[in-house]
């Protein structure tokens, strides 16, 4: 039986953040790659208003869509503070759709910046976890360790020198392996 295949550029999969959308074949810059959607909620509307979860994408001041919809696959969109992708809003549409705005390899995961608004809220409370910031984080721990082995190295130096060193006595003026302080005695 042939396997079935699917012309959709994306799948869903296990990411460092949790689930993510990730190519199943290369995406060109400028490419349309899903459309985020689900119910539209007036924020006039004071029950609407309230509603609450980390899928919410705001339109505009008045219409915000609830994308934690199962069927709303682009909910898997991480947040990159280096994205490879942007929402590209439309409200008049009532609509947002997911564009490359670098050329995005098979494999690779497909992301856009939440914005400050998200990022403030939820991001930046836990630290953001995108790739740009954890190599950022681990770059700062590895010059740290290295400035603390460097320190550490100096101190047992300093250490070894200070135990190696034999401690010289003076008798009568002169130290003990019969030298003078180098002044001329008269």
């Amino acid at each position: 039986m042939p396997a079935i295949s699917s012309n959709k550029p994306y799948r869903v999969g296990r990411s460092k953040t949790g689930l993510g959308l990730f190519a199943t074949k290369p995406i060109k810059k400028g490419t349309r790659i899903i459309r985020y959607f689900g119910p539209i909620l007036d924020c006039r509307i004071p029950e609407q208003d309230d509603i609450e979860n980390k899928y919410l994408f705001e339109l505009n001041g008045r219409w915000t869509i609830d994308g934690s919809v199962r069927k709303n696959v682009a909910r898997y969109i991480n947040h990159s503070c280096r994205p490879n992708a942007e929402s590209d809003v439309r409200p008049r549409e009532r609509k947002v759709f997911i564009r490359a705005i670098k050329n995005i390899e098979a494999g690779d995961e497909i992301n856009y910046d939440y914005g400050a608004d998200y990022f403030k809220a939820y991001l930046k409370p836990i630290g953001c976890k995108c790739a740009s910031c954890e190599k950022k984080r681990n770059k700062l721990r590895a010059e740290a360790r290295a400035e603390r082995a460097k320190v550490k190295v100096r101190a047992e130096r300093k250490a070894q020198k200070a135990s190696a060193a034999p401690k010289k006595k003076k008798l009568n003026g002169k130290y003990a392996n019969g030298k003078t302080n180098g002044r001329a005695r008269a």
